[in-house]
């Protein structure tokens, strides 16, 4: 405490003011002098833990957030400056700041800037209020066994609950449900899809239950993202939250629960710093729900060891619908007599739909017309001069693409190496398949889905056309397998159902089994009697056995088995450490060095049940930063991981992922 003295008022009279000095810790939004600790401030006005205040830093200025009081410190203190709102950050927030660090070991400047929005410093003029259209009281019916889900989840003691369920049981009501019983308690609920374009699809189904949601994401601009986040956290009512990851962060009051819809996408991973998952993140926050039909095996073992999982085996409305699957075999030739991309079998299904007047959707992983484009002369490759990946040739905008850094290139008339002009463009991806659908059904409406052509609000406009029946053919990526629902779709084809099983990853079994289950749930939801055409090179490989007959069981008894023997994920916990060089001379000698240091601390601290593997190229070895060498290291303690990672230097070529997901 200190206590300032003011001037004498007269010969006989003294007024004093006492400015009574509290300190506090502070977690700024950027580092200092390469710290990136909290600070000891002082401020005259009290404040509380998550109250969010501008400081200064240096010479500059930046905000932070408050962690709590402390005792005054010997050394010079700067004053907090102001206090930017009145209403703290709510507690789990505080929390899951916090914890990220910890657990992730992210800096926690990098977590406070993706926890608040941007330019929360800047006078906003005030927004037209946007009336949000009212919502009907309509019953939300339910059958027997989502209402046995809603009782398990809710009588559960687990803090983490996964609802599986197959495409079409109605999870979506289920998760309706558990918010207007959340609600009842005046707490919260924050529901997550993995992507904006999902994200319409599921307002609309809760606006018919809500009078009020409130949607968050990365297509508003910065001014309405902040006007939202304003709102919720100075609203003292119970609230709705729908959005993709960062929506975790939405500072609403008594948090109660959140749904986290599709859990087995990759989406709900952060790849930039700071990198977390949203699935664990939200098991800190609050009591959640895992919903998918196809589950992330290790989020299966560990809710499966705890007893917190709720299965939905039957669809939701139950009709006399069938769907009839057949696998037709990519090496047999014969079968591709009418087109090279799509079978006779898969053509026929597709008139057939045509002729009753209902619709067709293929699926193929791989946008652009042909991902290789070669010289048969001498073997040239158009390569991307910044990543040093295969281009992408998209006829449509007659351009090459790189599918990672975005840059495009004219199309090579001639070899550039030899000059000859034998350029042939190999592979296919979905404009392509467009293309030879049009050729064999010249009158047919087709529309394609993938990132060439769609964003958020293209896709939501696109799924609204489809839905009412305005196109025959449906062509797309993985983008159509999530979550949508086409009443008149009759045939289904995936083109290439094993193009994900090549790729040298522990998780490219369990993608690929996702991927074709999700798919096939487009056409196996009881609206129509429909015919599902699997292509592939692979017709015996378990995985594909178990996709296409929807046998989610034996194939996580299938693949635990193989983790197991491999000492993977769930049986294991993962670092990632990869090192860029300029040179590959330097790379891999630094390699070879950090490869050491890990070894020897394993050794110095009797580390048991940790493996290390050798500094290795990664998959994506050069690129325009230089090369890259990755280590990976596996521990049964994941404190174990964290121990070595500490004990490592941190220079700024080193990246490093807990957990990942993929190796790739």
């Amino acid at each position: 405490m200190t206590t300032d003295f003011c001037e004498i008022i007269s010969p006989n009279t003294i007024e004093y003011n006492v400015i009574i000095m509290s300190y506090y810790l502070i977690a700024p939004a950027k580092t200092f002098h390469q710290s990136d600790n909290m600070l000891t401030y002082a401020s005259e006005e009290p404040l509380s833990p998550g109250h969010i205040v501008e400081i200064p830093l240096g010479k500059q200025t930046t905000i932070g957030i408050v962690s709590g009081k402390t005792s005054q410190p010997n050394f010079e203190t700067k004053p907090v400056i102001r206090k930017i709102y009145e209403t703290p950050l709510p507690p789990h927030l505080l929390k899951a700041l916090f914890w990220i660090t910890d657990y992730y070991r992210c800096p926690l400047s990098s977590v406070i800037q993706a926890m608040l929005p941007a330019g929360i410093t800047k006078k906003r003029r005030n927004l037209k209020k946007i009336v949000q259209p009212s919502a009907p009281s309509i019953e939300n019916p339910l059958n027997a066994a989502q209402k046995r889900a809603i009782k398990d989840i809710e009588s559960s003691s687990a803090n983490t609950i996964l609802l599986h369920g197959i495409t079409g049981s109605g999870k979506t009501n289920v998760y309706i449900e558990l918010a207007k019983h959340i609600l009842v308690k005046n707490q919260s609920v924050i529901i997550l899809v993995p992507e904006i374009a999902l994200t319409s699809q599921l307002v609309a189904n809760f606006r018919a239950h809500f009078p009020e949601i409130t949607l968050i994401h990365s297509a508003q601009t910065e001014a309405v993202r902040h006007h939202i986040w304003e709102k919720t956290l100075n609203s003292p009512d119970p609230q709705i939250v729908i959005g993709p990851r960062s929506a975790l962060f939405a500072p609403v009051r008594n948090l109660g629960l959140i749904i986290i819809d599709e859990a087995h996408e990759p989406a709900y991973i952060q790849d930039q710093n700071p990198k977390y998952s949203a699935l664990r993140l939200a098991a800190v926050m609050s009591k959640t729900v895992l919903g998918s039909a196809t589950p992330l095996i290790a989020d299966y073992y560990i809710c499966k060891r705890h007893s917190a999982i709720t299965e939905l085996t039957e669809l939701a409305i139950k009709q006399d619908k069938h769907a009839e699957l057949q696998i037709v075999d990519l090496k047999n030739r014969p079968d591709f007599t009418r087109s090279q991309i799509l079978s006779n079998q898969l053509i026929a299904e597709i008139q057939d739909s045509l002729d009753h007047n209902t619709q067709s959707m293929i699926f193929h992983n791989r946008r652009g017309t042909a991902p290789l484009t070669i010289c048969d002369h001498c073997g040239w490759q158009a390569l991307c001069p910044n990543c040093f990946l295969p281009l992408v040739l998209h006829a449509d905008a007659y351009q090459m693409r790189c599918h990672t850094c975005g840059r495009h290139f004219p199309v090579p008339t001639d070899c550039p190496n030899c000059h000859n002009a034998t350029i042939h463009h190999k592979g296919f991806g979905t404009k392509a398949i467009e293309d030879e659908l049009y050729r064999l059904f010249p009158s047919a409406k087709i529309a394609r889905f993938d990132a060439d052509t769609t964003n958020g609000q293209q896709l939501s406009q696109i799924y609204d056309q489809v839905h009412s029946g305005n196109y025959d053919i449906i062509v797309g990526t993985q983008m159509i397998a999530k979550g949508f629902d086409f009443p008149k779709l009759r045939t289904l084809g995936v083109v290439q159902a094993d193009a994900g099983l090549s790729l040298p990853d522990y998780s490219s079994e369990e993608r690929t089994f996702q991927l074709i289950t999700q798919v096939i749930g487009r056409a196996n939801r009881g609206h129509q009697n429909s015919k599902i055409i699997i292509q592939t090179f692979q017709p015996d490989s378990p995985v594909i056995q178990y996709a296409c007959a929807g046998d989610y069981s034996n194939f996580y008894k299938y693949l635990l088995q193989r983790r197991k023997q491999s000492v993977l994920p769930p049986y294991s916990f993962l670092l990632k450490l990869s090192l860029t060089y300029k040179t590959e001379r330097a790379t891999t000698q630094n390699a070879r060095k950090l490869n050491k240091k890990i070894i020897q601390f394993i050794a110095q601290n009797t580390l048991t049940n940790v493996s290390v593997t050798p500094p290795m190229p990664a998959f994506h070895e050069r690129s325009n930063s230089g090369y890259t060498w990755d280590i990976v290291i596996k521990a049964k303690k994941r404190q174990d991981l964290l121990s070595i990672f500490d004990s490592l230097d941190k220079p700024p070529q080193l990246h490093y992922v807990f957990d990942p997901l993929s190796l790739l």
